[in-house]
């Protein structure tokens, strides 16, 4: 294989990583997206829940319990 043969190969193995690496990296960035999404949702439903709880919460009285 002349010189050039190899280095058109090194090149074409080169640009085959580049665009499997180029694709990885669009897969991985939708991959984040959607769990950046899905953390934002879940923190809105806790912060609903927790609300939701403190104002059905009473409150707080220093009373011992009947069995005392």
């Amino acid at each position: 294989m002349s010189r050039e043969a190899e280095l058109e190969a090194r090149v074409m193995e080169l640009e085959i990583r580049v665009s499997f690496q180029d694709q990885l990296l669009h897969d991985l960035d939708e991959v984040v997206r959607a769990l950046r999404s899905d953390l934002e949702r879940v923190r809105q439903e806790h912060l609903s829940l927790v609300d939701s709880l403190d104002a059905h919460r009473g409150p707080a009285v220093d009373e011992k319990p009947p069995h005392y």
